[in-house]
C-alpha cells in the first residue's frame, strides 16, 4: 500500500473500504466540513461580492465574465456552508446559460458584453470537474439522488469526450475541442485529483486511478527552469517524447499553475516534487516579495506580488509538509478580486477535508 505522500497509485485506503466509508474519505461525505468554522463566514462574504441575482459567479478581475470554473467553485462553497438556496441558484445558471446541447458538459465562458453571451461552445474540463464535484458533494449532503445522477452524467461525458492517451499515459484534454495537433496541449492545473476520487464513487471506473497515477508521474517530469516548476500550459508529444511548455502561452508558473500544489496537497501529495518546488519558490528569502509568476525560460519575475489566495495555498502546503494541524491565514485586502477570493475558499475547504484547523 502506498503512503499519503507517495506519488504512485491511490494514496490511502479509501478504495479498499466499504462504499459508505469511501463516500466520506473520497470527499463526498461531510465529516471534514464540521471543522471548517471559517467557511460559512468566508462564503457569506464571497457570496455578497461575487454572486449575482441570476446565479452567476462574476469574475471581477476579468471584465465581469462568468465561466464554468466559477460556477463549480460556487457549488462547492455553497455545499460546504450548507447553503442550499445559493447552491440551487448557481446550479440553475450553469444549467440554463452554460449547458451544451448534445452532452452534459458546459460552455466555458459567459460574457455580459457580447450577444449571444456564449460565443464559444467548447467546454473547460476543470470547470466541468468542479461542477460535477460540487454536485456530488451536494448529493451527499442533501441526500439528493438527482444531483448524483447529474454528476455522473458530467463525469461520463468528460471521460468520453476529453480523455486521450499520449506516450502511454492517460490524460484529460483542457476541452473537448482545440487542444490536439501533432501534440496534445494540457493544463496541469486541470488535474483535479480530489474531484476524480469523488467521481470514482459515483461512476466507478479504474481509469480514475490511472489518470491520477499518470498525471502524478507527468508532474514529476514536466517541471522547467531553474526552479523546476510546472507551467500553466504544457505540450505533450503523442509518441512519448519529453513534455515542454506549450508555445502558445508564456512559459510561466503563473495564475493557473499555482493551483497545482493545492490540488496535490488536497489529495495527500503535499511532498510531491512539484509541490515542494512551489514552496521553495514562494519561500525564497532572496525575493523582496512573493511574485505572482516566474518565467520558466529566463527566470524573470512578475513586477507585482502574488494574491492573498496564492499566499493561502503556500501556507496550507507548508503546513502539510511539516505535519502541522493548524493553519493561520492573513486577512484579505478589501478589494480582493474573484480569483484570489476563490483560491482562499478552496484552501479553507481543503483544510476542512484534511482536518486542518484554520486560525
Amino acid at each position: 500500500m502506498t503512503g499519503p505522500d507517495t506519488d504512485a497509485g491511490w494514496p490511502g485506503q479509501a478504495y479498499r473500504l466499504t462504499r459508505r466509508a469511501a463516500l466520506s474519505l473520497a470527499g463526498l461525505g461531510l465529516p471534514g466540513l464540521a471543522a471548517a468554522s471559517a467557511l460559512p463566514a468566508a462564503w457569506a462574504a464571497f457570496r455578497a461580492r461575487f454572486l449575482a441575482p441570476d446565479g452567476r459567479i462574476v469574475d471581477t478581475g476579468n471584465e465581469g465574465i462568468s465561466h464554468s470554473e466559477g460556477q463549480g467553485f460556487g457549488l462547492l462553497f455553497a455545499v460546504a456552508a450548507g447553503d442550499r438556496p445559493s447552491f440551487d441558484l448557481i446550479l440553475g445558471f450553469a444549467r440554463g446559460a452554460l449547458r451544451r446541447q448534445g452532452d452534459s458538459l458546459h460552455a466555458w465562458k459567459w460574457d455580459p458584453s457580447t450577444t449571444p453571451r456564449v460565443q464559444d461552445q467548447n467546454n473547460a474540463t476543470d470547470g466541468d470537474l468542479y461542477i460535477a464535484w460540487g454536485l456530488a458533494r451536494g448529493a451527499a449532503r442533501w441526500h439528493d439522488r438527482a444531483l448524483a445522477a447529474e454528476a455522473r452524467a458530467i463525469a461520463r461525458d468528460l471521460l468520453r469526450l476529453t480523455m486521450r492517451e499520449a506516450g502511454g499515459r492517460r490524460v484529460l484534454l483542457p476541452g473537448a475541442q482545440g487542444f490536439e495537433n501533432g501534440s496534445i496541449v494540457l493544463n496541469p492545473s486541470y488535474a483535479v485529483f480530489p474531484a476524480w476520487r469523488s467521481l470514482n464513487i459515483l461512476l466507478p471506473d479504474p481509469v480514475w486511478a490511472r489518470l491520477e497515477a499518470d498525471h502524478l508521474a507527468l508532474l514529476r517530469e514536466a517541471r522547467f527552469g531553474e526552479r523546476l516548476l510546472p507551467p500553466d500550459w504544457l505540450e505533450l508529444p503523442r509518441n512519448g517524447g519529453r513534455p515542454a511548455p506549450a508555445g502558445q502561452w508564456p512559459p510561466r508558473f503563473s495564475f493557473d499553475a499555482v493551483r497545482v500544489p493545492l490540488l496535490l496537497a488536497w489529495a495527500g501529495h503535499a511532498r510531491h516534487p512539484a509541490a515542494r518546488a512551489a514552496v521553495a519558490f514562494w519561500s525564497d528569502p532572496r525575493l523582496p516579495y512573493v511574485p505572482a509568476w516566474v518565467d520558466l525560460r529566463d527566470g524573470s519575475l512578475a513586477p507585482f506580488p502574488a494574491s492573498a489566495g496564492v499566499i493561502a495555498i503556500h501556507r496550507l502546503v507548508v503546513a502539510l509538509q511539516l505535519g502541522e494541524r493548524r493553519l493561520a491565514l492573513l486577512q484579505p485586502p478589501p478589494d480582493e478580486d474573484y480569483y484570489s477570493a476563490a483560491l482562499r475558499l478552496l484552501v479553507l475547504l481543503a483544510a476542512a477535508d484534511l482536518g486542518i484547523t484554520v486560525a
